[in-house]
């Protein structure tokens, strides 16, 4: 793999990790309503889950779509459904008044592990694995380029993802009362359920 190539890696992972999304859309949302300390382990799930998803994308899971389509289909429908239940419940969150109010049904931050399962459900970030393979892995060393492929962006990703919960810990200081809370909560779910239309209509 030539330095071009990886050059070309490291602006396609960059601009796709930095762009708007479903990850980056809750990890802002995350980040006013929970400030950033607390929406780390949601951060590491989405990096780290979506390496893992990239580099069994990059070792032949892609394979099972082209010789399923249908399965890709079936996916679309359930990651879908899977992020409109997570617009639902942004939409529904209710602001917290205090640190006990955690222990409220849907009033807690994603875990490291549901970001990380997430990722399989994420349309963009399906988009992005099957892209960055298809694109930039080398022929003669597929094995080797899976591998860089996923370093490239191991570093890219947290740092962009990053900047989203920043963004949403600045938006917090305005939320200062339950109203605009949940006015910044219903626009973020919106916005979540735009983010599904190039998955159904990019194409």
């Amino acid at each position: 793999m030539t330095y071009q190539i990886i050059l070309a890696l490291f602006a396609f992972g960059g601009v796709a990790s930095i762009t708007p999304g479903p990850n980056n859309l809750m990890l802002m949302a995350s980040g006013a309503n929970f400030g950033f300390r607390r929406t780390i382990p949601h951060m590491l799930g989405v990096g780290l889950g979506f390496i893992f998803m990239l580099f069994l994308v990059g070792i032949g899971l892609v394979r099972v779509f082209e010789a399923f389509p249908q399965s890709f289909t079936i996916l679309k429908i359930v990651s879908t459904l899977y992020l409109l239940f997570f617009a639902w419940k942004i939409a529904n969150a209710k602001p917290l008044q205090s640190a006990s109010d955690e222990n409220a049904l849907g009033s807690a931050p994603l875990t490291f592990m549901q970001a990380s399962l997430f990722q399989w459900v994420n349309p963009k970030a399906w988009t992005m694995g099957t892209t960055a393979m298809a694109a930039y892995s080398v022929q003669d060393a597929p094995f080797l380029s899976v591998l860089v492929i996923c370093a490239v962006f191991g570093i890219v990703s947290l740092p962009s993802i990053s900047i989203w919960t920043i963004a949403g810990t600045k938006i917090r200081q305005f939320l200062n009362s339950p109203l605009k809370t949940r006015v910044f909560n219903i626009t973020a779910a919106v916005l979540l359920v735009l983010s599904l239309y190039p998955a159904w209509f990019g194409h």
